[in-house]
C-alpha cells in the first residue's frame, strides 16, 4: 500500500468510538452476608449509591455561613425552554408551545452533578460579585483551580469561606468582592485548600 492510501485510511472516524460520558464503572467484591444484603435490594445500583452518598456527606464543609446539599441528590426537573434570544426591547410573544423545547434544569446547571453542590449563603462579603446573603450557589468540587474572576470556596484554617483567590508576587489573597471587608493573606503558616469553584448564583429578582 503506498503513502496515499495509507493517509486516505488512517485515522479516526468522526463520531465513532463510545461516547464520552461523566460516569465510571466500579466492580467490587463482598461477603456472603453483604452481597446477600444487597441482593435483597430492590434497586442494587441506587441502594449502593445512595450509601456511598451517606458518607460523602461526612466530607463536606461544616459551613457556619450556610447550608450545603450534594446536586446528585436533587430530583429531575424539566422546564420549557424558548430559545429566541429575548431582548429588553419591544415584546415577543412566549405562547406557542411548539417553539418550546424540554431541557434538564439540573444537568444544565449542573454538568457534573456527582461533584456538585448547593450551598444556601449567608453574609454580603461578595455583594459586588452578585451574590447576596441568602443565594444559593452551586459549587463544582472538582474544580480547584479557579480563575481570579471566578469565586471560590475556600478552606482557611479549619473555616470556610466564599471569596476571590489571587496570587501577587508568589503570595495568595482571599479577595472580598465588597470594600467594607479586608482581603486576607495566604501564608505557608495558614492551613489552606481550595474546595470548589461556584458555577451558578441562584437568587429571586430584586423586589
Amino acid at each position: 500500500m503506498d503513502d496515499e492510501s495509507k493517509k486516505r485510511r488512517g485515522g479516526a472516524r468522526k463520531g465513532a468510538g463510545r461516547p464520552r460520558t461523566d460516569s465510571r464503572l466500579f466492580t467490587f467484591r463482598a461477603s456472603d452476608a453483604m452481597a446477600e444484603f444487597i441482593e435483597g435490594q430492590e434497586n442494587k445500583t441506587d441502594f449502593i449509591k445512595s450509601c456511598i452518598q451517606r458518607v460523602m456527606l461526612e466530607d463536606l464543609p461544616r459551613l457556619e455561613w450556610g447550608s450545603v446539599f450534594p446536586a446528585s441528590r436533587l430530583k429531575k426537573a424539566s422546564l420549557p425552554f424558548f430559545d429566541i434570544g429575548i431582548v429588553a426591547g419591544f415584546p415577543v410573544p412566549l405562547d406557542n408551545d411548539e417553539r418550546a423545547q424540554d431541557i434538564d434544569l439540573l444537568r444544565m446547571l449542573c454538568p457534573h452533578p456527582e461533584s456538585s453542590y448547593l450551598i444556601r449563603v449567608e453574609g454580603h462579603s461578595m455583594r459586588d460579585a452578585g451574590i447576596r446573603s441568602g443565594d444559593i450557589v452551586i459549587v463544582d468540587k472538582s474544580n480547584r483551580n479557579p480563575t481570579e474572576k471566578q469565586v471560590a470556596v475556600c478552606e482557611f484554617n479549619g473555616e470556610y469561606t466564599l471569596k476571590h483567590f489571587v496570587m501577587r508576587d508568589g503570595v495568595g489573597f482571599l479577595v472580598p468582592a465588597n470594600p467594607d471587608f479586608p482581603k486576607i493573606r495566604v501564608t505557608a503558616e495558614d492551613e489552606f485548600s481550595i474546595w470548589g469553584t461556584v458555577t451558578y448564583i441562584i437568587h429571586k429578582p430584586s423586589e
